[in-house]
């Protein structure tokens, strides 16, 4: 009596969309095998349920299954703006857990900031970094100029360069 499957799709647990339908086979004692493929999703948790329809209309929900969608590469992007004054905004992407670190360094290779230096798990990123400093690991009011950022997450090692025009 299966007439299909509507697959549903949850970002937060409570508010459900219908993504797709796949057709039953009816009453039968054979073994069936579905599949249903979800693409070009950001990443972050997915909560996904079937609701099985009868042909009368009866229907019944399956237990819920939680995907947690990671980046499967990393990355670091350029940051924006570029050139900036007084801050900016730097994204990066790790694709496993990993301890990270993003630095800035002056053109001489000194270090200007530590904008993170933790454990992380997978995922994207976005941090700003304001030039007029305030934390105990900045220089407060660094000059005009080029400077560089640097990701290092694992053996992943990345360096951008950005201007900060006053």
């Amino acid at each position: 009596n299966n007439h299909g499957f509507e697959i549903e799709r949850s970002f937060n647990n409570t508010a459900w969309a219908t993504i797709g339908f796949k057709e039953g086979m009816g009453t039968t004692t054979e073994p069936q095998v579905y599949s249903f493929v979800d693409e070009n999703l950001s990443t972050g948790k997915y909560q996904y349920r079937l609701k099985q329809i009868d042909f009368n209309g009866n229907f019944e929900y399956s237990d819920i299954v939680e995907v947690d969608i990671a980046p499967s590469v990393f990355s670091l992007s350029q940051n924006y703006p570029n050139p900036f004054n007084p801050s900016t905004s730097i994204q990066y992407a790790i694709s496993s857990r990993q301890l990270v670190t993003l630095k800035v360094y002056d053109v001489l290779g000194k270090e200007i900031a530590t904008l993170v230096n933790e454990e992380k798990p997978a995922g994207n990123y976005e941090i700003e970094y304001s030039a007029r400093g305030g934390s105990e690991s900045s220089i407060k009011n660094p000059a005009s100029g080029v400077y560089f950022y640097q990701l290092r997450a694992g053996d992943y090692v990345e360096t951008k360069k950005m201007i900060l025009l006053k």
